[in-house]
């Protein structure tokens, strides 16, 4: 077990569940085994049209199906663009605004050049969008991470209970029709509903 630094202050998350018929651990035993026995659903909301930002919860989606979880997804706003039949092979990604870009490739130029953030100033040099976009779907498939739209149709046939948020589709004058993999067009409060009891993470 880690030493705690002398002078470190854990914050009070209040006090752990008991396990049947004994005493809660102590909040310091970070390896004691979970006694959580509840329901095992999670529901991702996915709001980011981004390459980048697509990616995350579509391979914790797959990472929970994969245990056994059911799995929700609600996507909303700009997120929509991920199920989107004509959209979802285009997401870009873009490092203008991200200052954590940087590339292990670098370091072979010269060590410590990995860990060296792209200056903003270059995201808004001609192609660079394509450079971004383009660098980051080798990476992908290097680690064998498919496509966007093939992971909403690996998702969907897994089991993944996927939806899209109406009012998005409203207000993008969007039709059913033009949506892959989803069960259904429902709203906020309906998702809210079929995810009670479970985990909610917002992407």
């Amino acid at each position: 077990m880690a030493t705690i630094p002398e002078g470190f202050i854990i914050p009070d998350f209040g006090s752990a569940p008991a396990a049947a018929g004994g005493t809660a651990p102590a909040a310091s035993s970070a390896s004691a085994p979970s006694t959580y026995a509840g329901p095992r659903k999670i529901s991702f909301i996915c709001s980011k049209g981004n390459l980048d930002m697509a990616y995350p919860g579509l391979i914790m989606a797959n990472a929970a199906l994969g245990e056994g979880v059911e799995v929700n997804i609600f996507f909303t706003f700009w997120g929509l663009d991920i199920i989107h039949k004509k959209l979802n092979k285009k997401l870009r990604f873009t490092f203008a605004g991200n200052t954590a870009m940087h590339m292990p490739e670098l370091g072979y130029l010269r060590p410590g050049l990995e860990n060296v953030s792209f200056p903003q100033a270059m995201a808004n040099l001609p192609g660079m969008t394509r450079f971004g976009t383009s660098y980051m779907k080798k990476a992908m498939a290097d680690l064998g991470i498919p496509p966007v739209d093939e992971m909403i149709d690996l998702l969907e046939a897994a089991g993944a209970n996927m939806y899209a948020c109406k009012l998005t589709v409203d207000m993008m004058q969007l039709i059913e029709a033009d949506l892959k993999g989803i069960k259904g067009v429902i709203s906020a409060t309906d998702f809210i509903e079929l995810s009670e009891g479970g985990q909610i993470v917002f992407i």
